[in-house]
C-alpha cells in the first residue's frame, strides 16, 4: 500500500512539474479571436474553406448575414490555389519529396466604408516525403496535410480580421 502512495505522489509531482513548465514557456490554449464586429456578410467564390470559415466565425460570436446592409463587416473570398510540386528526386530519378502549396485571396470592407481594402493573401506550404512502396499511406498523409493547410488558412484569416479591427 505504501508503494502505491509513493507511486501516486511521484506521478502527481510530474504532473505539477509539466504544468509548471508549460506555464513558464508561455503556452496557452487557443481562445476565440477578439473581433470587434458581430455581423459579417461573406461574399465571393465558393471556396473549399468557406464552410470552415463560417463555423470558425460563428464560434467566435459572429453571425453570418445574407444581406450586406445588415453586416458590420464584409468579407469577400476571391480565389484559392492548391499546388503539388516536386521538391527532390533520388539518384534514379524517383520522387522523394513533394511540396504542397495552398494560397487564398480575400479582401474586407467595413459597412461604413465605400471602398474595399487591399487584397490580402494567405500562403501556406508543407513538405512531405514520398515513397512508392507506401502509396496508400502517402495519399492519406497528403490529404491530411491539405486539410491542415485549409484549417491554418481559416485561422490566419481570423487573425487578419482581428488585426484589422485593432487598426481602427
Amino acid at each position: 500500500m505504501q508503494y502505491l502512495n509513493l507511486n501516486f505522489t511521484r506521478q502527481l509531482s510530474w504532473v505539477f512539474f509539466i504544468a509548471l513548465l508549460l506555464t513558464a514557456c508561455g503556452f496557452q490554449l487557443r481562445g476565440s479571436a477578439p473581433l470587434s464586429f458581430t455581423k459579417l456578410n461573406l461574399q465571393g467564390a465558393e471556396l473549399s474553406i468557406k464552410k470552415d470559415l463560417k463555423l470558425a466565425l460563428e464560434v467566435n460570436g459572429v453571425k453570418i448575414v445574407s444581406q450586406a446592409e445588415d453586416a458590420e463587416m464584409l468579407l469577400e473570398l476571391m480565389n484559392e490555389t492548391s499546388e503539388k510540386r516536386i521538391l527532390s528526386l533520388s539518384g534514379r530519378g524517383l520522387v522523394r519529396e513533394f511540396e504542397l502549396y495552398y494560397s487564398v485571396n480575400f479582401r474586407t470592407r467595413a459597412q461604413s466604408s465605400p471602398l474595399w481594402g487591399k487584397v490580402q493573401t494567405i500562403q501556406i506550404r508543407r513538405d512531405f516525403s514520398y515513397n512508392d512502396n507506401a502509396l496508400l499511406g502517402k495519399a492519406e498523409e497528403e490529404a491530411g496535410l491539405n486539410l491542415d493547410m485549409r484549417k491554418d488558412a481559416v485561422r490566419a484569416i481570423l487573425r487578419r480580421l482581428s488585426a484589422t479591427n485593432s487598426e481602427k
